[in-house]
């Protein structure tokens, strides 16, 4: 797949570029801009980031940081199982728990929820750190919800993070999940409160809280564009009455024309009347 000239291959984290020492110098340098290209597109184009993630992994499969890269592309396109091998060989290689969380969240995507509970209470969880403990804690709530287990997803979302003040890179996205699981269990009011604690904490607009919450005040927004349109279609249906209006008017200057002509006709009926009226007086004279 065609790289852009601006990717260089330096852009990637120094972590992963020591992994890619293990690579002859041009191989190590193509995949480095291949991973590049991975996480530039996979939040905007996730299946052109899938397309790059394919490439490095058919150069160098045996480097973690490839696979790891590998799984999120494919989580990003829902092919959780492909995704899930892929972070289990990243796992092996490095013995790392980090992928614990989103690893569980494969299993929901492939129908499991109670694999993912299951991970979610495992010693693992213990070794994560802050965030991805919460991380956990929004994945075991969502297979709670897949359960329809409602009130038990409520209770497992709640947390001395989400009871914290302090604005973490993980608040909005826990107060969302909560307030969410909250209007699901009909709680709107409470609901409320915690949609606008999550617009509060989102200050990059990683959730539509925002929305949400004008949606339970009843606030409707209308399309700029939409309106425009509309004004455009009465503008032009006032021109076409306008229009039609001045039809009317050329039918009723047609219509007085006939009627001209039914007064003519009547004056010539008129004039033969009279001219049979002094025939015949010609002929009682005679």
């Amino acid at each position: 797949m065609p790289i852009p000239e601006d990717v260089t291959g330096e852009e990637i984290d120094k972590d992963v570029k020591q992994e890619l020492q293990s690579l002859p110098k041009t191989l190590a340098e193509d995949v480095a801009k291949n991973l590049v290209m991975v996480a530039r597109l996979i939040d905007e184009d996730p299946e052109g980031a899938y397309g790059y993630s394919k490439v490095a992994l058919r150069l160098a499969s045996r480097v973690a940081a490839v696979r790891e890269a590998g799984g999120f592309a494919a989580y990003a396109n829902q092919k959780y199982s492909e995704a899930l091998a892929e972070f289990r060989a990243a796992r092996r290689m490095t013995g790392g728990v980090e992928l614990w969380p989103v690893m569980a969240d494969c299993e929901r995507g492939l129908g499991r929820p109670e694999k993912a509970l299951d991970m979610a209470g495992a010693a693992e969880v213990h070794k994560l750190d802050k965030a991805g403990q919460v991380e956990m804690r929004l994945v075991a709530a969502g297979a709670r919800r897949d359960m329809d287990q409602i009130d038990a997803a409520i209770v497992t979302l709640q947390s001395p993070e989400l009871a914290s003040h302090s604005v973490q890179p993980w608040t909005a996205r826990l107060r969302y999940a909560y307030a969410d699981a909250l209007l699901a269990a009909d709680r709107t009011s409470e609901a409320r409160e915690w949609f606008a604690k999550a617009v509060e904490a989102d200050r990059d607009g990683s959730t539509d809280a925002s929305d949400r919450l004008a949606e339970l005040d009843g606030v409707e927004f209308v399309d700029a564009l939409v309106e425009d349109d509309e004004d455009a279609a009465d503008t032009v249906n006032h021109v076409n009455t306008v229009d039609d209006v001045d039809d009317l008017d050329d039918v009723d200057v047609d219509d007085s024309d006939d009627v001209d002509d039914v007064d003519a006709g009547s004056e010539v009926v008129e004039d033969k009347d009279k001219d049979k009226g002094k025939n015949k007086d010609v002929d009682d004279k005679d």
